[in-house]
This record gives structure tokens, C-alpha cells and sequence, in this order.
């Protein structure tokens, strides 16, 4: 967890709770207990991990959460109340064996919700501040308060809230932007009001001001910013932004934004943003909530480049077109897709990543054929680049060929592949391997014969026809050990485990041909029969 200091923000992540009220986005007690520990490993300050009174499933959720992932060096756990004794109770059942338990309680301030929703006047609203804030901080040394659509709250009202919740015990005061209504401008200066006015709440007080921003009007990043700029020292977030109708803030776009402009903010995260991909893949495959493609920081195209003049200066120097490091946050590297707007730079980068070198002659007439098909389909694939190149250069050399395949898998026993490849020599080599699944358990027994190290960067697979009986392409992505260069492969066949042994051997032949390494094979007679 990140060290306290005087220019860190705090970062409180809702996910589990705000972020599973998304439509169709509920989570099971174990797949909240996964993200939650994910969420540490990443480095959040405070797991807002449920609504302990909405259910006994989210209770349990809540009490495993706080026991297993709320240790002392782990993040504080935190849970949501209303503003009624039964809740606030509940709640604390569910945080109080964490090392760091939290008590939230809310109570909505604006005018439109103490008439429509609770019925209540500002003065019965004040009174069940008292009385909530009071109970929570007797059982609960770490509380926070939230005067619900604090946006469309009366100025005045809102500092008689918030310095009320302080006066009896909150240590926290989170303004909410419930419904996603405010603009920058205004609620910058809202929080530096508030903070500057509200009694018990200034600098050196203690208290911690925290900002929570909806995304109705698609302003809450910018919102959030904006807060922390005005004084907040918490931000509360989702990942991938997920949350109640238009979604909350985003966890990653205010995390990078952060850390890509210091010297505007000058404030840190502590975030271990190395995670964040695998945190954003980890939530979106749980909530069944897919990112959209140009999502900032996580979507497929955040660090994609087709336009040719983006691509050419992408691939001289990184900074021309991106003012973030694709591992910054945990990608491999940035992706160059080939279509009707790719450039001969980026045509030749990869072709050279396939294992093709082509001269300046051979890349003119590959360039122009290209651009054809680029005009009749969307994207162009590998395989494409491999038939366009086929008939006019020399591909790589196949020190290994499939010969046969046999794999076993299933609920019962380990998945085996036996593998069969000829050599360059003529001679043809059986392994047998075990692994995790039918395709490691073949990639492993292909690695054995190979003797090549490597690191497998990208498997992909997807069916070329449609029905049952399609065909599946399959393409792999792999770098030697200690080398940083990458080479791809390409299968096709109407058994998947056959085309990823083919894809993985071209790009394996592809590595041995342009290293001049390799192509041994192993000695002995334990596993490996020479046929």
C-alpha cells in the first residue's frame, strides 16, 4: 500500500460495491474474493467490498473480504450503510475482523432527495446525521459520511452536513457527484468552498475529503480531477468504470492521468499500474461487462495504430504518438494494425516480426498488393501478409514439420499430447508432454524436441467460417529467452489443437531461422523416440 504523505491521493475503489450495481453485473462471494485480492495487489488504499445489509450473501462476501484481504499491510475494508441503526450494525459485522475496517454511511442532502426520497425536512436530515455518525464511530474508529447528491445540494445545507458528520466522529467526508450532474469548473470550486468553510474540516484537521463522480454527462474523470485539484485526497473509483447507469470514474483514467501529467498535478497514486490490464481483464471477465474498443487506458485500441503517419512515428520513436507506455500498464507492447491507412513502415516492421526480410524491390510490389486487399476488407491478418509474400520471397526454412498429433484431455486425468515432427535431416522425433490444458500440454512436448526457449507473448483464436465444423485460425506470438525480438506464426485447420501446434511451429522455424540457434534435438531415450 502506497506511504502516506502530503501530495498522495487516496485511492478508494468502489468496484465491488457501486461498481456490481451495473445491470447484470452481480458477482459471486468467491469472485468478489478473487477481485478483491487482485484490487490489493494493485495497490488501492480502501476496498469499498459491499453492501453488508443488501443481502446474507453479500454480509458473508463482506466478512471473507475483510478476514483474508484486510491484513495489516493490506488495504483498509470497507462497507456501506444507510443511515439507519440495522444497517450500520450489519455493516460492521461485516468489516470488523479486518485489521483496517471502515464504516460508509450515506444520507441524501439535496432538496430533490430529502422530499421525494426520505421525506424528511433539513432538520430531521441533520438529526439522522447525528444519530447514524454517532452510532458508526462507536463501533468503528475509521468513518465515512456522504451527503448523497451533494451536487445538487444547497451550499449552506451542505457545510451544516458535513461539519455535523465531523463534530461526531467521521473521519471522512466523501462528496458525491450522485447523478453525474456537475461540470469541472463548479465542483472545483464547490470542494474548495466546502473545504476552506466547513467547520472541523480544514487543513491540518485530520479529515480527509474525498470526491465520488458519476458519469451521466461523461464528465466524471474530469470531475474527479477537478476535485482533487480543489483539495480532495480520496477518489473513489471503479474499474473499468463500471457502476449505476452511465458509470462511476474510472480507476485507471484517473490513476494515469496522475502519473502521466506530475507536473500539472503534482500528486501520486501509489498504484502499482503494471496491474491494471490484468485487473480491468480479471473484472470485465467476472461482470460479463465487455470494454469498449477505445476505452482509455484498457480498450483494445488505446494502444493500437493503423493511420500510416502514426504508425511511421510511432515505430521511430514511441512518444510521437503516445504519451503513455503501453507497459506502463501491463501490455506487451503497443499494437500496429494493418489496414487501408497503414504505411510501408509499418508493412515492413511486420513482415520482419513474421520472419520475412524483404528488400526494397520485394516491399514495393508486397506494399501494392497489400493496399489492394487492404481496400476490400477491414483488417489485414498475418495469414493475409503470409499468402501476399508466399509466391514472391522465400519464407523460413521448416526445421520442423508436424507429422502427427494425439491429445487426450478432459475432467478425468492429466491432458497429454504425444507429438510427432521430422526434422531438417529427414528424421522424426515422438514426445510426449503434460500440461495445464491440450494446447500447453502440445506446445510443451513441441518445446521439448525444439529446444528452443522461449516465451509465448500471444495466443489468439478465431474461427474463420461459421457452424460447428468451422475452421479455426490460430496465431502465436513468441520471444527467445534473453532476446527481445518476437516472432509470429499462423495455423489453420478444423481441429484448434492442430492449428496451434502448426501456428507455434512456424513461429518457432520463424525464430531458428533468423537467430541461426537451435533446431537440436533432445538426447536419450526416457520420453523421445527417434522413428
Amino acid at each position: 500500500m502506497a506511504t502516506e504523505s502530503v501530495d498522495h491521493v487516496r485511492i478508494f475503489d468502489t468496484t465491488l460495491r457501486d461498481g456490481e450495481q451495473s445491470p447484470g453485473a452481480t458477482l459471486t462471494s468467491a469472485e468478489k474474493l478473487e477481485i478483491a485480492r487482485q484490487l490489493a495487489q494493485l495497490g488501492v488504499d480502501i476496498i469499498e467490498a459491499g453492501f453488508p445489509a443488501a443481502s446474507p450473501d453479500d454480509l458473508a462476501a463482506v466478512q471473507r473480504i475483510a478476514r483474508e484481504v484486510g491484513t495489516a499491510d493490506g488495504p483498509v475494508i470497507c462497507g456501506l450503510a444507510r443511515a439507519v441503526e440495522s444497517d450500520i450494525r450489519t455493516c460492521w459485522e461485516g468489516v470488523k475482523d479486518a485489521a483496517k475496517p471502515r464504516i460508509h454511511t450515506f444520507l441524501g442532502t439535496s432538496d430533490i432527495h430529502l422530499q421525494y426520497q426520505t421525506g424528511l425536512t433539513r432538520e430531521q436530515g441533520l438529526e439522522v446525521i447525528r444519530k447514524s455518525v454517532t452510532l458508526a464511530r462507536s463501533l468503528c474508529e475509521d468513518v465515512e459520511f456522504s451527503p448523497m447528491d451533494a451536487g445538487r445540494t444547497d451550499m449552506d445545507y451542505l457545510i451544516k452536513a458535513c461539519a455535523l458528520a465531523i463534530e461526531c466522529g467521521a473521519t471522512t467526508i466523501n462528496i458525491p457527484d450522485t447523478v453525474g450532474y456537475v461540470t469541472p469548473e463548479e465542483w472545483y470550486e464547490k470542494l474548495s468552498a466546502l473545504i476552506a468553510e466547513t467547520p472541523g474540516g480544514g487543513p491540518g484537521s485530520g479529515v480527509i475529503w474525498s470526491v465520488h463522480c458519476h458519469n451521466d454527462l461523461g464528465m466524471a474523470t474530469a470531475n474527479t480531477l477537478a476535485g482533487v485539484l480543489a483539495g480532495a485526497r480520496q477518489a473513489e473509483v471503479t474499474i473499468n468504470g463500471i457502476g449505476e447507469r452511465a458509470g462511476n470514474t474510472s480507476l485507471e483514467e484517473v490513476v494515469m492521468a496522475l502519473r502521466t501529467r506530475p507536473q500539472f498535478y503534482h500528486i501520486d497514486s501509489g498504484i502499482n499500474t503494471h496491474e491494471i490490464i490484468k485487473t480491468s481483464r480479471l473484472v470485465s471477465n467476472y461482470t460479463g461487462m465487455n470494454v469498449q474498443a477505445n476505452k482509455a487506458i484498457v480498450g483494445k485500441n488505446a494502444f493500437a495504430h493503423e493511420a500510416g503517419i502514426h504508425q511511421d512515428g510511432v515505430l521511430k520513436h514511441h512518444s510521437t504518438y503516445e504519451i503513455m507506455r503501453p507497459e506502463d500498464v501491463g501490455l506487451s507492447h503497443s499494437d500496429l494494425v494493418l489496414g487501408k491507412h497503414s504505411g510501408r513502415h509499418a508493412l515492413r516492421a511486420r513482415l520482419r516480426e513474421l520472419g520475412y526480410e524483404v528488400t526494397d524491390e520485394e516491399l514495393a510490389e508486397v506494399f501494392r498488393r497489400f493496399k489492394d486487399l487492404a481496400d476490400a476488407k477491414k483488417t489485414v491478418t498475418d495469414a493475409d501478409l503470409e499468402a501476399l509474400v508466399a509466391d514472391q520471397t522465400q519464407g523460413p526454412h521448416e526445421f520442423f514439420r508436424l507429422v502427427d498429433i494425439q491429445v487426450t484431455s478432459g475432467t478425468m486425468g492429466m491432458p497429454t499430447a504425444t507429438i510427432k515432427l521430422e526434422n531438417g535431416d529427414g528424421n522424426r522425433i515422438v514426445h510426449a508432454a503434460v500440461g495445464t490444458g491440450p494446447v500447453d500440454a502440445s506446445f510443451r512436448a513441441v518445446d521439448a524436441i525444439a529446444q528452443m526457449p522461449n516465451t509465448l507473448l500471444e495466443y489468439s483464436v478465431h474461427s474463420v467460417t461459421e457452424g460447428i465444423d468451422a475452421v479455426g485460425e490460430v496465431t502465436v506470438r513468441i520471444s527467445p529467452k534473453d532476446d527481445p525480438r518476437s516472432f509470429g506464426g499462423y495455423g489453420a485447420d478444423d481441429d484448434i489443437i492442430v492449428a496451434s501446434v502448426r501456428a507455434y511451429l512456424a513461429a518457432i522455424n520463424r525464430m531458428i531461422a533468423v537467430t541461426g540457434a537451435g533446431g537440436r534435438t533432445p538426447e536419450g531415450e526416457a520420453a523421445t523416440i527417434n522413428l
